[in-house]
């Protein structure tokens, strides 16, 4: 009796794990992956027990219009030991940037987008018959149960329809007051993925959404859209949305209030896994909150059912410091 007993106990301590486990969910994320260069943050990324990895861009540096050239870039990923054994490990989702898109700061006039997007899908394992391999860009969404909370993951395509970029005299970007991202399909797609009922949003944008002073790449150069992102998570209402963005080569954290919403709004840029702008060490960025990260480093999201509220952590990590900066939320 005592050795049935004593059975039943260590089956309930097994139960117990499982449910405290059931209700925690870990996302890592991250940008900017020469794939020729030494990646030293897989085995740092997998001692946080991510059940995800979200990739938001330059996921290799293809730039070039040859796919035979993007291919061999990509196999050299896939054959890095480091990555092969985390790949292994954790499933696997992403959306691209400019390198992985085929040429620096390209759009929609990128000749070759459409054999593009089958081999990043490739790289990302996305199954043939998916509707994402018929549809005119690579964004997606994702579904995942956080306890008795429901997170989705949006990731957007901000190459395939984004309309030319334009320059001053000193060759630097200005707004284009009436240039687009997104497309028309991709707008009315994400509406929809918008108005459902999960707990929390998590948007992955290979430019970053908030920032607006630098003068690089960034949806502030296309303001008409990103007033029109903006309102779009007005009308939809959502419980709770974090932004997600990479291209950079740094890291930051980036948090406004949008009038309309009842949470603050984060844009966590993580940008540098393999290489970082470690000259970049004063950027202007009003938003920012934290220090600017030019180290390299990841993201990481750490979601927890609290029975009425869902809890998010936020940090960004990496080698020389464990935690470059750390926020809490709950939606």
């Amino acid at each position: 009796m005592k050795y049935f007993l004593a059975f039943l106990f260590t089956l309930s301590c097994i139960v117990n794990v499982e449910a405290q486990t059931h209700k925690s969910q870990t996302f890592a994320f991250g940008s900017c992956n020469r794939q020729n260069l030494p990646q030293p943050l897989w085995d740092v990324i997998l001692k946080d027990q991510p059940n995800l990895w979200i990739w938001l861009g330059d996921n290799i540096y293809g730039d070039t219009h040859d796919m035979l050239v993007f291919k061999e870039k990509y196999q050299e990923q896939n054959d890095n030991p480091n990555y092969k054994m985390f790949a292994a490990k954790v499933p696997i989702i992403g959306t691209w940037d400019d390198h992985d898109y085929g040429k620096n700061d390209a759009g929609i006039n990128y000749p070759r987008k459409q054999e593009s997007q089958q081999l990043a899908l490739d790289f990302l394992n996305v199954p043939k018959e998916s509707p994402v391999r018929k549809q005119a860009g690579i964004y997606s969404s994702h579904d995942y149960q956080v306890g008795n909370k429901n997170v989705k993951v949006i990731l957007l395509d901000c190459r395939y329809h984004r309309d030319t970029l334009m320059k001053d005299s000193n060759k630097r970007y200005i707004p284009n007051l009436k240039g687009d991202i997104l497309g028309e399909a991709q707008w009315t797609w994400l509406e929809k993925q918008l108005s459902g009922n999960a707990d929390a949003y998590v948007i992955g944008s290979g430019i970053q959404i908030l920032s607006e002073e630098h003068p690089y790449e960034k949806w502030a150069n296309f303001p008409t859209a990103k007033k029109r992102l903006m309102e779009l998570l007005v009308k939809t209402k959502p419980k709770g949305v974090i932004l997600l963005s990479g291209d950079r080569h740094i890291g930051e954290f980036s948090k406004t209030q949008v009038a309309g919403l009842n949470f603050p709004l984060f844009d966590i840029t993580s940008s540098g896994l393999t290489h970082s702008a470690i000259n970049n060490k004063g950027e202007l960025n009003p938003y920012r909150i934290g220090p600017l990260v030019n180290q390299k480093h990841y993201g990481l999201l750490e979601f927890k059912d609290k029975g009425e509220k869902l809890e998010v952590t936020m940090s960004l990590k990496g080698l020389e410091i464990p935690v470059y900066h750390k926020e809490v939320v709950e939606f």
